[in-house]
């Protein structure tokens, strides 16, 4: 009785363990979670789908089976790359469709994974009720793992929401037709063209036509091998040029001479391996400064002061120079400056390529960047990034990341967590997987993101023809324009319709409006930089909340239209429009009308307090005769100096903060806005009346 009883103990035991040993024994999977390999020691497979059929002598000499039924149709991941397991792993997965004796390879990968080298990822497509036989065998190794099986809605093509028709303008012949902007001062964009020693602008005129201009410039300029970028660095009216080469920049400085434009270059001569080039102002001293990438070694920017002389810095080299990258090696791509924490200044990106993870450095203030990557954890390698997709893809207020592929690296989208409501900076989530761009096996130099159909979602151009349309939830879905030729390029509105059109050479392609509504906001800075560049603008009404940041100089290679563009799809009300400018000035606009373009002068409205309910300070008295005294509400902060605004926006009185007194005597009667800044470079805005 005895040797009976352990015979059948033994049996259950040999029949536990040798469940999954084979493909007939797998063990059944119905949904998503966590599975544990204890050993690889079973049967191994006699088809190996990862390397086309391996030779006899190379074939693994075991393997462990699962067989995976779905109950939907579901886009599927089986991956070993998870914290749960160790450095050490190295997998290779087989998927199989058929029945056993008789399986047909489906899906494979031996070393995909990212955070451990040779582990495995492999994302397949199922339909529900069809088993799926997976089979992890031991070419490499027998040591036993977690793997994690991931169901997520299968992305359905979408036919296009917008569709484009091509004009070929024989005259966009420069050799370098980079750039979209808004040329003569009209805030309709142009098509500019540059070459050695000249500059031609292609003005746009009614109905999608264009009249040419074109400038004569003497002396010897960089070209822009690799990028370009334009704002109003010296405050005429009027755009000005960084053209960025493989050996240094060139500025193209614009004179106003009572209406007579012309163009001067201006080459600083320190050697550069440019790859992206922006317009910013980084320190916030309402002029625009220039920012490069140096692909050889640390990143370079020139200092604008108000008198338009450029002063040179490299990060971690020049002394008081700030700390904008500091890997000697380069690998520095493409720069995007934006606001990824809400705190009205603008913080940077790096998509790198060839080693170093991205970076992501955050403005504290009074010139201090702080290099956040691992904090935020979107720095993952390998990484073969040349640029990245940066936009509010949710609609939840915040800056998300779409890390572009050029290489063997595929794209990284990371959803931005902020939390104002502490001080603790979040990590963002990855959320590549279930996206659309865990399907995308496309690569490309360039990628851009703007709402490309106006249905109030920010969508994503990048390679292969294609626009990555947002299909809400972080969902993405290609459609690609077979034959049109259409490839990322400078982007802006070039028949005033409110659709946004792209160039690409000398071939436009115009978007044809599809009957969503829109917005398009122009800014007119004052004591902010011209252009508005780095103002946060926000709308909202019946969709919530939209945002925008006024950015010169994205993607890789291009410049793009300095106007805010919104999709609002089939609403037809805008509940409010806000302005966030660099200053801390806010300007307010409540029912305003969809399909037109809103131009704000910087301070044009009575709204223009940043906090209207300011608990940090207030003020006494207010009016006030002689002396404004300011009283600390929040402990923590300390301002450093005060700036007051009459309500045109022109600055009518600055001083450093003593005592926390603000002499006002010098003032005409009247009411103003008082700006006051703290040591960490934040601003707080409250209305004052001078009597």
């Amino acid at each position: 009785m005895k040797k009976i009883t352990i015979l059948i103990t033994l049996l259950f035991v040999m029949q536990f363990s040798i469940a999954q040993d084979s493909c007939v024994g797998a063990v059944p999977i119905t949904t998503a979670g966590l599975y544990t390999v204890d050993v690889i020691n079973g049967a191994p497979p006699t088809l190996i789908c990862a390397d086309n059929g391996a030779i006899p002598s190379t074939r693994p000499p075991g393997a462990e089976w699962y067989a995976y039924t779905p109950t939907a149709n579901y886009t599927v991941t089986v991956t070993t790359d998870i914290t749960q397991n160790t450095s050490g792993i190295d997998t290779r997965v087989h998927v199989y469709t058929g029945n056993c004796g008789a399986l047909t390879c489906y899906a494979a990968d031996d070393d995909a994974g990212t955070l451990y080298q040779y582990s495995s990822v492999v994302t397949f497509n199922v339909t529900a009720g069809t088993t799926y036989i997976i089979a992890f065998d031991n070419r490499w190794n027998s040591l036993g793992f977690t793997f994690q099986l991931i169901e997520n809605t299968i992305v359905v093509p979408v036919p296009a929401p917008v569709t484009y028709t091509n004009q070929v303008i024989s005259t966009i012949n420069s050799t370098h037709n980079k750039c979209v902007v808004d040329m003569n001062g009209d805030h309709k964009d142009d098509i500019v063209g540059v070459g050695s020693g000249y500059l031609k602008v292609h003005n746009q005129e009614p109905g999608g036509t264009f009249s040419i201009t074109n400038f004569t410039l003497s002396g010897t300029s960089k070209m822009p091998t690799w990028s370009m970028a334009a704002g109003d660095y010296n405050k005429d009216g009027y755009n000005d040029l960084v053209l960025g080469a493989g050996d240094g920049l060139s500025l193209w400085s614009s004179q106003n001479n009572g209406g007579v434009v012309t163009y001067t270059p201006i080459t600083p001569g320190e050697y550069i391996f440019c790859q992206r080039t922006n317009f910013v102002d980084i320190n916030n001293d309402g002029n625009l400064d220039i920012f490069s990438c140096h692909d050889v070694n640390r990143n370079v920017y020139y200092l604008n002061n108000a008198s338009n002389n450029l002063t040179y810095y490299q990060s971690g080299v020049t002394p008081g120079a700030y700390n904008l990258g500091l890997t000697a090696s380069g690998g520095n791509y493409a720069s995007l400056w934006t606001d990824f924490d809400n705190d009205g200044d603008v913080d940077m990106f790096i998509s790198k390529c060839s080693g170093p993870p991205c970076e992501l450095h955050r403005n504290d203030g009074n010139g201090v960047f702080t290099d956040i990557s691992a904090i935020a954890q979107i720095n993952p390698t390998p990484v073969q990034s040349w640029s990245s997709a940066v936009a509010d893809f949710d609609n939840d207020g915040d800056m998300d990341i779409l890390i572009g592929s050029n290489g063997s690296t595929d794209h990284k989208f990371f959803r931005n967590n902020l939390d104002l409501t502490n001080s603790t900076e979040e990590a963002y989530s990855e959320i590549t997987i279930g996206s659309g761009w865990d399907l995308d096996s496309t690569i490309n130099r360039d990628y851009i993101a703007y709402d490309f159909d106006n249905n109030g979602l920010v969508d994503v151009m990048g390679s292969a023809n294609k626009i990555m349309f947002n299909q809400g939830n972080n969902v993405f879905s290609p459609v690609t324009y077979t034959g049109l030729g259409i490839s990322v390029g400078g982007v802006g509105d070039l028949n005033n319709d409110g659709f946004l059109d792209i160039v690409n050479g000398s071939t436009i392609h115009f978007a044809t409006p599809n009957g969503n509504n829109w917005l398009k906001v122009a800014l007119d800075g004052v004591q902010s930089n011209k252009n508005g560049i780095g103002a946060r603008i926000e709308i909202y009404g019946p969709w919530g909340k939209q945002i925008r940041d006024v950015r010169s100089g994205e993607g890789f290679a291009y410049m793009s239209t300095l106007n805010a563009h919104f999709g609002l799809g089939a609403s037809t009300t805008i509940d409010q429009v806000v302005i966030h400018w660099p200053s801390g000035i806010v300007d307010t606009y409540n029912n305003v009308t969809p399909n037109q373009q809103l131009l704000v002068t910087e301070g044009a409205t009575l709204s223009v307090i940043k906090n209207e309910n300011n608990s940090v300070f207030s003020i006494y008295p207010n009016p006030a005769r002689n002396v404004i005294n300011i009283q600390m509400n929040r402990m923590g902060i300390e301002f450093a100096e005060a700036k007051i605004y009459d309500l045109t926006g022109k600055k009518a009185l600055e001083s450093k903060m003593n005592e926390n007194k603000i002499n006002v005597e010098s003032l005409s009667k009247g009411t103003y806005i008082l700006v006051l800044k703290d040591t960490d470079g934040n601003n707080y805005s409250q209305k004052i009346i001078k009597e």
